[in-house]
């Protein structure tokens, strides 16, 4: 009788042993397979433009090592980091060719997106160069295709972000605002930097809602920028360059570095 018990005895400890060690296999399993590769999509806010240090394989993408998907992953080592965010991408753009590297081992993405379909490029120049009125126009224009069109337009892109990566955790980051208000700005109009500021926080509300509507986290950096918008005396974002247009009204390494950068290692 007594040998019975020792060998029940026995035996279930021998169970209750082989259950921990499966428990613990599975459990170091599963961590092992999380999905922590990081994915980087979007426009020219993303691949870095303005902020110099072009990887030379990117082309006209221009992505840079000092724009904040390149920093992040720097500091952070992922277990891989794709970079396809170039410039001048819109919403298509995103879809036709940046989502490749999308599947179920990404663990984070991030993008930005939404200002070129706007016509952010149009809205910069006409305001620049013509009238306070043209300068307003310009903006409502842009204002009406963000209430009627933009919206679907992200939904097609967030939709297909997590259907092919569907356990990655995705940040969507808005724009800065570009001008203080208040005293000169050579150039421009109190009227038009305070237009082109409330153009900017329509944009930002649009996809934020978007994204918020698909369970994505929002990256607001308006606040990081303030005090370094043009014609703060301390900018962050390139003004008009007519020796090279493209880098005009973009972050500059500073503003990846102190503006988007923080604001994504919060969030990501």
């Amino acid at each position: 009788m007594r040998r019975s018990r020792l060998a029940a005895y026995a035996t279930s400890l021998l169970l209750a042993a082989g259950t921990a060690l499966t428990g613990a296999t599975t459990a170091q399993a599963s961590q092992q397979a999380a999905p922590t590769g990081y994915v980087a999509l979007g426009d020219s806010y993303s691949s870095g433009v303005g902020a110099g240090s072009y990887i030379s394989s990117s082309g006209d993408c221009k992505r840079s090592t000092k724009a904040y998907p390149h920093l992040w992953a720097a500091a952070n080592s992922p277990s891989s980091f794709n970079f396809t965010a170039c410039s001048g991408a819109r919403t298509g753009d995103v879809l036709a060719s940046q989502l490749g590297p999308l599947g179920p081992n990404t663990g984070l993405v991030s993008l930005t997106i939404g200002g070129n379909d706007a016509g952010f490029a149009d809205v910069m120049t006409t305001c620049v160069l013509k009238s306070d009125s043209a300068c307003a126009s310009r903006i409502n224009t842009a204002k009406a295709y963000v209430d009627s069109t933009l919206p679907g337009r992200l939904d097609s892109v967030y939709s297909a972000i997590r259907a092919k990566a569907p356990a990655a955790h995705v940040v969507v980051l808005g724009y800065p605002r570009f001008y203080k208000l208040g005293g000169t700005c050579p150039g421009l109009s109190q009227n038009k930097r305070s237009a082109i500021n409330n153009a900017a926080d329509y944009l930002n509300s649009a996809i934020a809602k978007r994204a918020a509507d698909h369970g994505f986290t929002f990256g607001d950096v308006r606040s990081v920028f303030t005090g370094h918008e043009l014609c703060s005396g301390s900018a962050w974002l390139h003004g008009l360059n007519l020796l090279n247009i493209g880098e005009s009204y973009h972050p500059k390494a500073a503003g990846q570095s102190g503006g988007y950068l923080p604001v994504f290692r919060q969030v990501a």
